[in-house]
């Protein structure tokens, strides 16, 4: 494409960035205010993104043109919000100098402080949970001063890190770049997205609307489409797929920022919150998804900003904007991965009973955490450490005396305390329907398209029968759990593979199950299937896994050992996990690829293994104990690194070094790493219907085959879209196109299928997977 076509591909991460320093909180007790400004310029930039094409596919104008016209209106509505911003702070400043000056007057007059001093007027904030300083509080202006509060942040954790969180950070920022460069130079080659991600993508671009189409693939409109909306944006801005795995390495990125921000929420200091990165960057499926056009990360990074933002509702009361943020994670949630909903539900229940709690909280004098009142230096009106737990509700830890989460005024007890207590209620119940309203606002128009064509909003019965459970009895929820966690904690072991499956298999049994019943089991699969093996589809994270295990035990057993500030909110995140997997088990099958399903409450549940590993460093123990606790420690977490480099280094399809190597493999190699047997059978079809000068061409394939490469290689020489048109169709009310309208007809999976829809007189040629039919003389 043009420089100006790429230049326009910057502004929606431009946007991205202005908008961070728009949405930095000016909350002084914030917690990780940063991170908090992230996850709210990702919500909003992906909402904007997704009714962008809504609206556009609606009007039938989803094209290059107006799509970069709306990300430059959107990129300078961002920019002039800033500005806006940057105004009011800086009238906000000269109206604070006199009095501060005469605070300074008055303070060398008396020898007192100045009644205006507070945590930004020193040059470090008191210690956090894990005894370490924390930088000093910054209040950007702008997007100017948001990029120099990061710089000092940076420099502040180079000069009081210790060598091993240093450690920490440098292998997580170095996965991360290492992710990058895969993502930049490997073209996508997920067998689902050959099958119907892609696919739908150039469907749209080729249509210029979101209408469904005929297709023998179902899943090419049924299944929610929330991040292939993103890829049509790259796709119309770029003219290509060079930069769709972007979507998924951003999206770990956001995984990333929202565990760690979890663990703040939590109590949980600097070195905790270093863990639980490590943890999460290190586990081979991230590790792998990070450089592919799967959609698990991103529907995890959506449910998680949900868990963080529900988090802050323990401690406060939610304004608006929170609330618009929360329906925005769950409707984008929703919108990507259906079953994400399974931990966003959970976390919102948790949420609407924490807010509930505090509307029959009683008010007091309207100090809210970290401010302070006339510099008198009370205990009850000292600031409270961003990320310590302190401040908040019961759920949250303790309240300092005369504090309240809302900063409202006392209004006594009795008739005032009960009518408040009602009238917090009411807004409580406001406040979920709006959460509601957004999520369907979101989710609404996709929902809507698939209620009218399928007269369900889940989609046709075959969707609503083939993933979720089917049985829901005790034993057969049992077994299903027991297998999909045999699934996710496999190893290298094959006799502990053996053994467990084994196992579960006569237990199930036992207790009159079938473990391969396909009430609970996907398609035609068996149990058990091997999952250590580093695949973007299906490997296994025992270790991460099990220290989530152990986390989640400990945080509801004995959840004051684990975060002394916050044990009560900690229990209360840990029953929302656990919900959350629960919920999983009960109403998702196993299948072979489970695995990539668990991925948003893996996400959800590392924060309490890196809480509780940050524990077990933290506890005083004998010298002997304390060096054993420690050994562990470190064996568990080099583990964790050789696993997350190796699935980097050889993992499958995109590795660093081996056959198949992004450094050594050609393009359209890579593309078919897969199945290599198929690269040549595609190019020979392709090149005899190119020969032909068909113009509308006709596609025979069966469920789970690759239509992808087709859309790639019949583009004209100027790089258009070819028609393709399917002569079969899984949608009741759309026929498919007449094999006599078509000039070729191109076929994948069955040769007999083939020739059941080839013209008389038309010749029909079929390799092994791939065929083709012209007509008789072309």
């Amino acid at each position: 494409m043009s420089a100006a076509g790429w230049m326009v591909v910057v502004a929606p991460v431009a946007a991205f960035v202005v908008l961070t320093s728009v949405l930095w909180t000016r909350r002084p007790d914030a917690i990780a205010p940063l991170r908090l400004a992230v996850v709210r310029a990702a919500l909003l930039t992906g909402v904007f993104a997704v009714l962008t094409v809504e609206l556009l596919g609606a009007l039938r104008a989803l094209t290059l043109p107006a799509v970069a016209v709306a990300w430059l209106l959107f990129l300078a509505a961002t920019m002039a919000a800033a500005r806006l911003r940057r105004r009011r702070a800086a009238v906000a400043s000269a109206a604070v100098a006199p009095a501060a000056r005469a605070g300074t007057l008055v303070g060398a007059a008396t020898g007192a402080p100045a009644s205006g001093a507070g945590p930004a007027a020193t040059p470090v904030s008191p210690a956090g949970p894990s005894g370490t300083a924390r930088p000093p509080a910054s209040v950007p202006g702008g997007l100017a001063s948001a990029l120099a509060g990061v710089r000092a942040r940076l420099a502040h954790f180079r000069g009081t890190a210790s060598r091993g969180e240093r450690l920490l950070a440098g292998t997580v920022g170095g996965l991360v770049l290492v992710e990058l460069l895969v993502a930049l130079l490997a073209e996508p080659n997920n067998f689902d997205s050959q099958t119907y991600h892609l696919p739908k993508v150039e469907h749209w671009v080729a249509q210029s609307s979101l209408d469904f189409w005929p297709t023998a693939i179902h899943r090419q409109v049924t299944i929610p489409p929330g991040a292939e909306y993103l890829l049509l944006h790259l796709r119309l801005l770029t003219g290509g797929d060079a930069l769709h795995n972007l979507v998924q390495w951003a999206a770990a990125l956001g995984c990333l920022v929202v565990a760690t921000r979890v663990v703040a929420q939590l109590g949980g200091g600097r070195r905790a919150q270093l863990l639980t990165a490590f943890l999460l960057a290190t586990t081979p499926m991230v590790a792998l998804q990070a450089t592919s056009t799967q959609t698990d990360l991103v529907a995890a990074a959506w449910a998680g900003c949900a868990g963080t933002l529900a988090l802050d509702g323990l401690r406060r009361r939610a304004d608006v904007g929170s609330l618009l943020a929360l329906g925005a994670a769950t409707g984008l949630t929703a919108l990507t991965k259906t079953s994400g909903l399974l931990a966003v539900g959970p976390l919102l229940v948790l949420w609407g009973v924490a807010q509930l709690r505090l509307s029959f909280r009683p008010a007091s004098t309207g100090v809210t955490p970290g401010s302070t009142t006339g510099g008198t230096g009370s205990a009850s009106t000292s600031p409270v450490p961003a990320g310590s737990g302190l401040a908040g509700s019961g759920l949250a830890g303790s309240t300092p005396t005369g504090v309240t989460p809302t900063g409202s005024a006392s209004v006594g007890a009795g008739s005032a305390g009960q009518g408040r207590g009602a009238a917090g209620v009411a807004r409580t119940v406001a406040g979920s329907l709006l959460v509601l309203l957004v999520a369907a606002a979101v989710v609404g128009p996709f929902l809507a398209r698939v209620t009218v064509e399928f007269g369900h909003p889940l989609g046709p019965p075959r969707l609503r029968e083939s993933i979720p459970m089917e049985r829901h009895d005790p034993a057969s929820i049992l077994v299903n759990a027991l297998r999909i966690g045999h699934t996710a904690f496999d190893t290298p072991l094959a006799p502990l593979r053996a053994g467990t499956a084994g196992a579960i298999t006569d237990g199930s049994r036992a207790i009159g199950v079938d473990p391969q019943d396909r009430a609970i089991t996907f398609g035609r699969e068996v149990f058990p299937v091997p999952a250590w093996y580093p695949d973007e589809d299906r490997v296994a994270f025992p270790l991460a896994g099990t220290l989530a295990l152990l986390g989640a035990v400990f945080a509801l057993a004995r959840p004051a050992r684990i975060s002394p500030t916050a044990p009560a909110a900690l229990r209360a995140y840990a029953v929302a996990v656990v919900a959350a997997v629960g919920l999983h088990t009960a109403t998702i099958k196993w299948q072979p690829w489970g695995n990539r399903l668990l991925l948003y409450a893996l996400v959800a549940a590392v924060p309490l293994a890196g809480l509780w590993l940050d524990a077990l460093l933290r506890r005083r123990l004998r010298p002997g104990r304390r060096s054993v606790a420690a050994g562990l420690v470190v064996s568990m977490l080099a583990a964790s690194a050789l696993a997350g480099v190796l699935a980097l280094s050889y993992g499958f399809p995109r590795r660093l070094v081996g056959a198949g190597s992004v450094f050594t493999t050609s393009e359209w190699d890579t593309r078919f790493l897969r199945r290599p047997h198929w690269a040549e059978e595609f190019q020979w079809a392709a090149a005899a219907v190119r020969a032909s000068d068909a113009r509308r061409i006709g596609l025979v394939q069966q469920n789970d085959n690759w239509e992808y490469p087709w859309w790639l290689l019949l583009r004209d020489e100027a790089g258009r879209s070819p028609e393709l048109v399917a002569l079969q169709s899984v949608l009741p009310d759309r026929p498919p196109a007449d094999p006599a309208s078509v000039d070729a007809i191109v076929c994948t999976g069955s040769r007999t299928a083939c020739a059941k829809l080839v013209p008389a007189g038309w010749t029909l040629e079929f390799r092994d997977y791939v065929g083709y039919a012209l007509p008789s003389g072309r």
